[in-house]
């Protein structure tokens, strides 16, 4: 099984900023599509075949995917997409550039916000200005429903609306013999981290999947790692991308 988070992508802002943008729309960055690249020539070089692939409903990690197999030259596979494996929802923090959220609040807060694993941010409310947009969004025409979107997301919440995917869709490829490739967010990517490795809450708290550097797995029939999850890139490249994520959230 092989998994990528989804490349580096920012918000519509005159800023160039990191963004709280958890389950909006973003576009791409110059620097996004050369981690997608990079993701996409890892793998290649691992020479990974995969039969199916699974990502999230949105764009910047179906852009992701896109890029790793065209790449790959397996654009051909096929693809299922679902909201649960889209990022975090971040509710009132959505928008809001992280290091600005840092400096108003205190990184302390936003560490809590962010990182705690059952402490969510405030709700989204109607006067955000993504506040219909992710609503009334085209993509959850088949689920879930307005009155279970979610108007906040703990980690731990992102969890649970994610491995019931893992579980019932999956798993029972891999069990069929099926190589898959997962392209997602760091959140959901996260949960399943946690449950495949058995990570406690705060294990799970302190680990920082880096963008444009995918990891494998190998499982065995009770779908346990054989191994630790493997970076395909040097160890030093991995720990400053690692790094990298953790100061996303300081103030500046």
């Amino acid at each position: 099984m092989g998994v990528a988070r989804s490349a580096d992508r920012h918000w519509l802002r005159s800023d160039n900023g990191r963004a709280a943008n958890g389950t909006a729309t973003t576009r791409d960055t110059a620097n996004g599509i050369e981690e997608a690249k990079s993701a996409g020539e890892a793998l290649k070089k691992a020479q990974m075949k995969f039969d199916i692939a699974h990502t999230s409903v949105l764009t910047r990690a179906n852009k992701t995917l896109d890029t790793i197999l065209e790449i790959l030259g397996q654009k051909d596979i096929p693809i299922k997409k679902t909201w649960r494996l889209n990022e975090r929802h971040y509710g009132g923090l959505t928008g809001l550039n992280k290091a600005e959220t840092a400096a108003k609040h205190g990184e302390e807060q936003v560490k809590i916000w962010r990182r705690s694993f059952d402490i969510p941010p405030p709700p989204i409310t109607p006067d955000n200005p993504y506040y219909k947009v992710i609503l009334e969004d085209p993509r959850y025409k088949d689920g879930p429903s307005k009155s279970e979107f979610p108007m906040f997301e703990s980690l731990k919440l992102t969890i649970e609306r994610t491995l019931p995917y893992w579980n019932d869709t999956i798993v029972p490829q891999i069990r069929q013999g099926k190589s898959i490739l997962i392209a997602a967010h760091g959140n959901s990517l996260r949960g399943i981290v946690k449950h495949l490795e058995q990570m406690s809450d705060e294990a799970i708290m302190g680990l920082n999947l880096p963008t444009g550097i995918p990891f494998v797995y190998e499982l065995d029939e009770h779908m346990r790692p054989i191994r630790k999850m493997q970076f395909l890139g040097d160890p030093e490249t991995v720990k400053k991308a690692m790094e990298s994520v953790a100061n996303q959230g300081k103030a500046k």
